[in-house]
C-alpha cells in the first residue's frame, strides 16, 4: 500500500488549519460573554455609560432596519431602567450624509432621552473601532454594550481582550431571511475579531 505523498499530507494538515481556524472563533467569542450577557433591563449590573453599536437606521430597500429599531429600544429601556447615565452612540458618521450615530441622536430625543446625555462617535466605523475608541478616546474601563446577542458577544470579546470590564444588554434579534443572512456574515466577521485581537487590535 502505497504512503501518502509529501504534498498531499501537507494539503490534508493545511485543511484542517484553515477548519480549526474558521471553527475555534466560534466558539471562543460566546466564551468569553458568558454569564455576562442580559436579556432585561433590570437584570442589568449599573454602569455609568452604554456602548451603542450602530447599524443603518434604513435597509437598501427603503424599509426600517429592525436591527437598528431594536438596538434603540434596548439603550432607552436600559438608561429608562436607570441602568446606565450616558449612551455612547457609536458608527459611521461620514460627509455624504450617511450617519449612524446621528440617526440614534434624532431617534432617541424623539424618545425624550436628554441630548446631554447622549454622546456621539462617528469614526466608529468597525466594531473594533467602536470598543477601542470606548477605551482610548472617551476613558472608559468598564460600560455596557447594546446590540443583538450575535453582536454584543464579539463586541465583548474584543473589549474583554483589552482587559476592559463590560457586560451586554441583549437587543431582540431579527428572525427570517435577513436574519439569516446576518448570522453568516458573522462566521466570517468572528473570524476576523480572533485575528484581530492576535494582531494586538
Amino acid at each position: 500500500m502505497k504512503r501518502g505523498s509529501p504534498g498531499g499530507r501537507w494539503a490534508v494538515r493545511g485543511a484542517g488549519l484553515l477548519l480549526a481556524g474558521a471553527l475555534l472563533p466560534q466558539v471562543l467569542v460566546p466564551l468569553s460573554a458568558r454569564g455576562r450577557l442580559f436579556a432585561r433591563p433590570e437584570d442589568l449590573p449599573a454602569r455609568q455609560v452604554g456602548l451603542v453599536l450602530g447599524t443603518s437606521d434604513v435597509l437598501a430597500s427603503g424599509r426600517p432596519n429592525r436591527y437598528y429599531l431594536y438596538r434603540i429600544d434596548a439603550a432607552e429601556a436600559a438608561y429608562r431602567a436607570g441602568k446606565v447615565q450616558v449612551l455612547l452612540l457609536s458608527g459611521e458618521g461620514r460627509s455624504d450624509g450617511y450617519d449612524e450615530p446621528g440617526a440614534m441622536y434624532r431617534d432617541l430625543t424623539a424618545r425624550g432621552v436628554p441630548s446631554k446625555r447622549l454622546l456621539l462617535d462617528r469614526s466608529g466605523l468597525r466594531t473594533l473601532d467602536s470598543v477601542v475608541r470606548a477605551d482610548e478616546v472617551f476613558g472608559l474601563r468598564e460600560f455596557t454594550v447594546i446590540s443583538q446577542p450575535f453582536h454584543n458577544q464579539r463586541a465583548m470579546f474584543l473589549a474583554r481582550a483589552r482587559g476592559l470590564d463590560v457586560v451586554g444588554l441583549n437587543a431582540r434579534d431579527v428572525t427570517g431571511r435577513s436574519g439569516l443572512k446576518v448570522q453568516r456574515r458573522e462566521v466570517l466577521a468572528r473570524v476576523r475579531a480572533v485575528l484581530d485581537v492576535l494582531r494586538g487590535g
